[in-house]
């Protein structure tokens, strides 16, 4: 029904930015709040950020708040990740994902992308 697609990962120096790119095909984009999760090796998958169907609502995870920002353009079918002052702890393969409503819970999340791989040097 929907497919998930990320871009814009790779290998940067620790204080750098990023900007990661979520593109939805197959279903209607607006009905979707939207999440970005993380999995570093190792470790579970761990919720980054999400924004409701709209826009209007935000929410992160302590460890990235101040430093991300989550944002959506319906009529690109597009959820973006904005990625300031990077931490080597930040590394970590990013996934996007699609709820019908916005929840930090990665069991609500029907829709998966293939992850897109980010790596912060130090």
């Amino acid at each position: 029904q929907v497919q998930l697609v990320e871009s814009g990962g790779g290998l940067v120096q620790a204080g750098a930015s990023l900007r990661l790119s979520c593109t939805a095909s197959g279903g209607s984009f607006s009905n979707y709040a939207m999440g970005w999760f993380r999995q570093a090796p190792g470790n579970e998958r761990k919720f980054v950020a999400v924004i409701s169907r709209t826009g209007g609502t935000t929410s992160y995870a302590e460890s990235v708040k101040g430093r991300f920002t989550i944002s959506r353009d319906n009529a690109k079918s597009t959820v973006y990740l904005q990625m300031n002052s990077l931490k080597g702890d930040d590394t970590a393969v990013y996934y996007c994902a699609a709820s019908g409503f916005a929840t930090t819970r990665d069991s609500h999340y029907h829709y998966w992308g293939q992850g897109t791989q980010v790596t912060v040097s130090s």
